[in-house]
């Protein structure tokens, strides 16, 4: 009698274990973001030369600041969606001896963005080779909804777009 007792109990303690690590479905899991949001605008932005107040206008306050490597400065950003796997991404910024950017290392490179690297922007071209010219399209017919917004297209006028002042640098 007590051996059954004690057998109901280790198996419904290891039951409650079990279950304890198993997710139910319908649960709502949070995504966890930690650390700095880097974007490839962001590192496009950074020139050779810039100050570590420049930098961080951009970029913001960086997440480690190596106390034997002051002028390192890395940004760390964890993302995970509800339950998936967990991505990571890291730049480290390094700035020369008069405190100036120097370069960065890590998973942004200037000037490739993700979606170039995936439409293949940064491979090298194929040698041009004598194509033959693309057939002409036949105009829209007249009084069409194509017709008016090629009328439309050809009667807009360029705006410039406002720059920016420079940083003012002491």
């Amino acid at each position: 009698m007590q051996n059954t007792k004690l057998l109901l109990a280790s198996v419904g303690f290891t039951a409650l274990t079990a279950l304890a690590g198993c997710s139910f479905p319908g649960v709502y899991k949070v995504d966890i973001q930690q650390g700095n949001v880097v974007t490839q605008d962001m590192i496009d932005q950074l020139r050779p030369g810039m100050t570590h107040r420049q930098v961080r206008f951009i970029m913001g306050s960086p997440m480690i600041t190596d106390t034997f490597h002051p002028n390192r400065w890395d940004y760390l950003y964890s993302y995970q969606a509800g339950g998936s796997q967990r991505l990571q991404e890291r730049v480290s910024l390094v700035f020369d001896a008069n405190d100036r950017l120097a370069g960065l290392a890590g998973d942004f490179m200037p000037g490739v963005s993700k979606e170039q690297a995936i439409m293949g922007a940064e491979r090298e071209q194929a040698p041009a080779t004598p194509a033959q010219p693309a057939p002409q399209a036949a105009p829209p017919a007249p009084g069409s909804l194509l017709e008016e917004l090629q009328r439309e297209v050809d009667a807009a006028e360029p705006v410039p777009v406002p720059r920016p002042r420079p940083l003012e640098t002491r």
